[in-house]
C-alpha cells in the first residue's frame, strides 16, 4: 500500500468515487494492475481522476463477460469494491493510456449516483475495511503454507509462476497478488 492512504486515514480518502468496472479485473488493497485505457467514457474518468486525488474505484460487475471488458452501464454490480490510486500513466500515439492502479482500501458501495462523462459514480464507505489500513508488519500470514497451497493449485491448472520473485515479496502483497492472478470466478 501506498504511504498516502496510510497517511490520510479513512475520513480524509473521497466519499465519491468513479467507478471503473471490468469484468474479471480484480484490485484489493496492497496491489497493483495496470490497465489500457480507451473507451471514451473511460478516458474521461481518468481525466476526471487526475483532478481529483487520482483516485478510482474498481469494482465487479455482476454481469458475464471476457475478462478485462468492460460492463454495461446498467449492469449490476457487487457490493464491494477497491480504492486505487493511479500511480502510473502513459498515453500512446493512438489515444490509449497505459495506468496503473495501486490498491488502497476496500469499500462498500452505499448509493450509485448520476453518471458523468459517461462513467459511473457511487458514494462508499470504507469503514468495515478499515483494517486495510494496517501495514504489513502487523498482519500475520502463514506464508509457507499459502505458498504450499499456491503451488499445488497452479500446479494443477498447468501455470508456471515465478517463485522467486513472489518469495520475495512482503505478505501484503503477496496475498493480493495471488488473489488477483489466480483465475477464480469474479463472484
Amino acid at each position: 500500500m501506498t504511504s498516502v492512504a496510510r497517511e490520510l486515514g479513512l475520513a480524509e480518502l473521497p466519499r465519491e468515487v468513479a467507478l471503473f468496472p471490468l469484468i474479471s479485473v480484480l484490485l484489493l488493497p496492497h496491489g497493483q494492475v495496470p490497465l489500457q485505457v480507451f473507451e471514451p467514457r473511460y478516458l474521461n474518468l481518468v481525466d476526471w481522476a487526475l483532478g481529483h486525488g487520482r483516485y478510482i474505484g474498481m469494482v465487479q460487475p455482476r454481469t458475464q463477460g471476457s475478462s478485462g471488458e468492460s460492463a454495461p452501464d446498467d449492469a449490476p454490480l457487487h457490493s464491494v469494491g477497491c480504492l486505487g490510486r493511479l500511480t502510473g500513466f502513459e498515453e500512446g500515439e493512438d489515444g490509449k493510456l497505459q495506468i496503473t492502479l495501486k490498491g488502497l482500501v476496500r469499500f462498500r458501495l452505499q448509493d450509485e449516483l448520476p453518471m458523468l462523462g459517461g462513467f459511473r459514480r457511487a458514494r462508499v464507505d470504507y469503514e468495515p475495511f478499515r483494517l486495510d489500513l494496517v501495514s504489513d508488519s502487523e498482519a500475520v500470514i502463514d506464508r509457507d503454507r499459502l505458498m504450499r497451497a499456491l503451488k499445488a493449485f497452479l500446479k494443477r491448472r498447468g501455470i508456471s509462476a515465478n517463485w522467486e520473485a513472489l518469495t520475495g515479496l512482503p505478505g501484503e502483497a503477496l496475498v493480493s497478488l495471488v488473489a488477483m492472478l489466480t483465475p477464480f470466478e469474479a463472484s
